[in-house]
């Protein structure tokens, strides 16, 4: 921040004050004072995709001690632009300018920050576009739609130097740092296998037939790094994650990548040896769902350690007990981990300690929102400022990612097959081909 800067703050604030000693404040002036108050430390920021993960955003970006201005909403389409600024305009004394492409909001200099929660295939286009413009980047999961696309964000941010925090925000959860810290420390002995298992009871969802776009959807951006298809009726809605591989990257890049982020993180692990995958369509066989809906990935890793991810998308039996969760093996016990908290057990089977709190953000349901969300974003704000470090640096959520591409492959090609433990390269030659993916041309993501 310059000097002449802060002597205008300075300034500003003084003669602000003066007005409220000498001739009472107005309601106009007052709003200014607010403004001006702390805007030294202020961080503008515009949000990227209103849909349901809209909710985790809001509680941070409008509670004044976090000292955010809301530039802007961004959309493809109308209604959500229209039905986020009213959301907002209940929270703040100012309103967010509505956009529905984000290349216009990264022009614009005063943009600090970006929150991505947009479809898979923009997450990381979106982020390299942006930290090229010098914004930090918020950058919800997936943070990649393929492997290239994780190399190429830790690249970006390290050319621009600018933060990525991915939106795994379990890692701002206090109970899941405390028990991962003390599995290090040997709490369990030496922790050799987790599973980590989602469960959800999805239905039918329907066949896709072409039609024209919706009123207020703008299909071209809605598509911006994906080659470019004719519309098809529900696909812009939350099942463009079942149908194909333009825009998605299935349940497990969806949803496994949380649970799998806290599976790596408690074993100590970074790339496996060994990939395999089960995987298929299994339930309502005659809907328009393309993608797998049922898969046991197997990741073998140096030292006799193993993650298993057992996802089921549409089978609403828990075999574990819960919807979703990590079980972490051990030497000398067992450790059961979600986002509301742990439980530790000893190898009878009795429970040692239970920190399992009544949270908002467990479970499965949709819309996001939340107390570790909350607490991620405020996190995100305090690295921009330089007071903490990020809880999940792009450099760690890409590896963590890297294992739900890896299940995708493998049951893409339909064999298993090695990995470079050292570089997370796989040896087979079929999955390599898909390492990368086709883009629309113009929108390739450049190497830096």
């Amino acid at each position: 921040m310059g000097s002449n800067r802060r002597d205008f703050i300075k300034k500003a604030s003084a003669g602000a004050l003066g007005v409220t000693l000498t001739g009472g404040i107005t309601s106009a002036s007052a709003k200014s004072y607010s403004r001006i108050i702390g805007a030294n430390d202020r961080i503008h920021v515009a949000i990227q995709g209103l849909g349901r993960r809209l909710g985790g955003f809001v509680e941070a970006v409008s509670n004044k001690k976090n000292n955010v201005e809301l530039m802007y909403l961004c959309d493809v389409m109308k209604s959500q632009r229209e039905k986020a600024a009213n959301k907002f305009s209940k929270l703040m004394d100012h309103s967010a300018k509505l956009e529905n492409d984000i290349r216009v909001i990264l022009d614009d200099k005063k943009v600090d920050a970006v929150f991505m929660a947009t479809p898979d295939h923009w997450h990381a286009p979106g982020a390299c576009m942006a930290v090229q413009a010098g914004k930090h980047v918020y950058l919800e999961k997936p943070c990649s739609h393929n492997p290239r696309e994780g190399e190429l964000l830790v690249a970006y941010q390290k050319r621009y130097n600018k933060h990525i925090q991915m939106g795994n925000q379990q890692r701002s959860s206090l109970e899941s740092t405390e028990i991962i810290k003390n599995i290090h420390n040997g709490i369990i002995g030496v922790a050799y296998k987790a599973i980590a298992f989602y469960t959800n009871s999805r239905g039918e969802v329907p066949i896709p037939v072409k039609a024209a776009p919706p009123e207020g959807l703008d299909w071209e951006l809605f598509q911006g790094p994906a080659p470019r298809k004719a519309y098809m009726h529900d696909i812009w809605d939350y099942n463009w994650h079942w149908y194909g591989w333009d825009y998605g990257t299935a349940e497990t890049g969806n949803n496994a990548t949380h649970e799998l982020d806290i599976a790596r993180w408690a074993l100590d692990v970074k790339y496996p040896e060994y990939v395999d995958v089960y995987s298929g369509k299994f339930q309502y066989k005659d809907d328009g769902w393309e993608m797998y809906d049922t898969m046991l990935a197997t990741f073998k890793f140096p030292n006799n350690k193993t993650i298993q991810w057992d996802g089921q998308s549409r089978n609403g039996y828990d075999k574990y007990g819960a919807g979703r969760g990590t079980l972490i093996y051990g030497s000398k016990g067992v450790v059961f981990i979600d986002r509301a908290g742990y439980k530790l057990y000893d190898l009878k089977g009795k429970v040692i300690k239970d920190r399992t709190l009544k949270g908002d953000e467990d479970g499965v349901a949709l819309g996001g929102g939340g107390s570790l969300s909350t607490r991620h974003s405020e996190n995100f704000f305090e690295a921009i400022r330089g007071k903490k470090s990020l809880n999940s640096p792009i450099e760690q959520g890409v590896v963590s990612q890297m294992l739900t591409h890896y299940a995708n492959i493998s049951s893409r090609i339909n064999k298993p097959f090695e990995v470079d433990e050292n570089t997370g390269r796989i040896f087979d030659r079929d999955a390599m081909k898909l390492w990368s993916r086709e883009y629309e041309p113009g929108w390739e993501i450049k190497p830096v």
